[in-house]
């Protein structure tokens, strides 16, 4: 299995695409990363990728895994990345 990209990689690749200097094209994915942080509460999506959604977990009880003691794990708001439709089709075709 291949290495997953760094960012140093992922921003080379993206300037050379674009034609744009790397110092612009990681200003440019600072900037996206910071609307997502912002607007995660409201839903953000990227199109073809997917969706940030911000989702109330209920309280639960569950095991403390070094003493096998039941606890209760309290009811609270988590980030979650749902993917697209397409990005799976492109990833796993066929299925």
């Amino acid at each position: 299995m291949a290495k997953a990209m760094t960012k140093a990689q992922i921003l080379k690749t993206l300037a050379d695409k674009a034609d744009l200097p790397k110092k612009k094209v990681a200003e440019m994915i600072e900037e996206l990363t910071a609307m997502a942080y912002k607007e995660a509460k409201n839903g953000f999506t990227l199109p073809g990728l997917g969706k940030l959604v911000l989702v109330k977990r209920k309280a639960r009880m569950g095991r403390n895994p070094a003493t096998g003691e039941s606890i209760k794990i309290p009811a609270k708001k988590v980030v979650k990345f749902r993917v697209a439709k397409a990005c799976k089709d492109a990833v796993m075709p066929g299925k």
